[in-house]
């Protein structure tokens, strides 16, 4: 919209027809401004809508504020039509014609006669506002129009910007929640018996009030633009949208990792089997071979091996009732558990296997450092020799007699060892019993 000319002295004929031409074409296009705010897709939502809070306060006004625009703009049409009359009366106009004229178009001429709803109604711009009649100049009037189309269109915008953005994205958001209900439900995952199911429920309750609050309400979803005096400057607020929509995506994640259960579960049974069963074999192997260790192996504590744990048995059958009720969402966390379960007791096995059949190594170690002294004392042509036999057996005769005695047979072995080392010329192999005279009582 434009602004007329400050109001002067009588005016000429040419500054008439100035004016006037100033004037028309001031005319088209606040009536252009007017039928584009009357036609705006904004305008004839809020016109149609069930509007609450403080959008019903504010199209209230704003409408009030549209009547009054075309009440100003039907009485500053008269005007216009009135001083083209007058001047249209002769080509030269009098004295008389120009000085009605220059009050047409300079002094407060215009009367608006305005109803008194649509005046209470209207936002308080003048001292005058709320009265049943008001009169203007042109300028005055041009500006009271300005102000009122500013706000009227701000809030006609505002209101329409919001319901172009807020209201497609929560439909799309609902249309994707309500595939991922029927997909949660597909894999057991329901309000009351799932975490995941009791968000979907509450995400499609927050979304259903989101949805008819925009709706009714959309200036309760607007953030304004800073230092910004443009119509609709601002942006609609998305801060509730946001918040369900990443939770959303987590309730989806997580289904996608129950669907990955069902997918896998088979596979993931049958290798927890196999993980329960070669710890059972294990802990089994660690039972046979305690009772061999304390039949060979005398004056040794050997640990105690437990049975089976019954309880993940339990459970694995539990995973397997499961998964034949397609009961996924209770499937997925307890195979994450028997998985990490499963291998831990098949470490505790085989360290029980190891701590068991520890004397048995033992024994095997001294068996093979006796035996290859015996071969070293071969090649240098000791074999014959009758203190490194009588060594050779006593030793043999230890680690070879059932139940062995570990601590006197490694005596034993570390005597032939030193024996040999002398008869090598070596130096002397260190005892843990100290030194020992080379003819002791082992000839006697």
């Amino acid at each position: 919209m434009g602004v007329t000319d400050p109001a002067g002295p009588v005016m000429d004929r040419d500054e008439v027809d100035r004016a006037l031409a100033r004037l028309g074409a001031e005319h088209e296009a606040i009536e252009t401004s007017l039928l584009a705010l009357q036609d705006h897709a904004g305008r004839r939502l809020l016109e149609g809508a069930e509007l609450t809070g403080t959008t019903r306060d504010r199209w209230t006004s704003a409408d009030a504020s549209i009547t009054l625009l075309w009440a100003y703009f039907d009485a500053y049409t008269d005007t216009l039509r009135s001083a083209r009359e007058i001047r249209a009366r002769r080509r030269w106009s009098s004295r008389e014609d120009l000085v009605e004229l220059t009050e047409l178009l300079r002094g407060e001429s215009v009367t608006v006669a305005g109803s008194a709803t649509a005046t209470a109604n209207a936002p308080t711009l003048l001292s005058a506002a709320g009265r049943l009649s008001e009169r203007f100049s042109l300028v005055t009037l041009v500006d009271r129009m300005n102000e009122l189309y500013a706000t009227s269109l701000d809030m006609v915008v505002t209101a329409d910007a919001v319901w172009s953005a807020l209201p497609a994205r929560i439909d799309l958001l609902a249309a994707e929640l309500q595939r991922t209900r029927k997909l949660a439900h597909s894999v057991g995952v329901r309000p009351g018996e799932h975490p995941a199911g009791d968000d979907l429920e509450r995400i499609t309750r927050i979304l259903t009030k989101l949805r008819e609050d925009v709706v009714s309400d959309p200036l309760g979803f607007w953030v304004p633009a800073q230092g910004s005096s443009a119509p609709g400057g601002g942006r609609p607020d998305t801060t509730v949208y946001d918040r369900e929509a990443r939770a959303l995506e987590e309730v989806r994640r997580e289904i996608d990792a129950v669907l990955t259960v069902r997918q896998d579960a088979e596979a993931r049974l049958i290798k927890l089997r196999d993980v329960l069963s070669r710890a059972d074999r294990t802990l089994a192997e660690a039972r046979t071979a305690r009772g061999e260790v304390l039949a060979k192996i005398a004056a040794t504590e050997v640990p105690v091996v437990s049975g089976p744990p019954t309880a993940l048995q339990e459970q694995l059958a539990t995973a397997a009732e499961y998964r034949r009720m397609a009961q996924w969402h209770r499937l997925s966390p307890l195979l994450e558990s028997l998985e990490q379960k499963a291998e831990d007791e098949l470490l505790r096995a085989r360290e029980s296997l190891t701590a068991v059949t520890a004397p048995l190594a033992v024994r095997a170690e001294l068996r093979g450092r006796l035996d290859a002294y015996k071969a070293k004392v071969a090649r240098h042509g000791l074999a014959e020799d009758p203190f490194l036999i009588e060594r050779y057996d006593a030793a043999r005769r230890m680690l070879w007699s059932a139940p062995c005695d570990l601590r006197v047979a490694e005596q034993a072995v570390l005597r032939y060892q030193q024996a040999a080392a002398e008869a090598l010329g070596a130096p002397r192999v260190p005892q843990q019993s100290g030194p020992e005279d080379r003819r002791g009582p082992e000839r006697e």
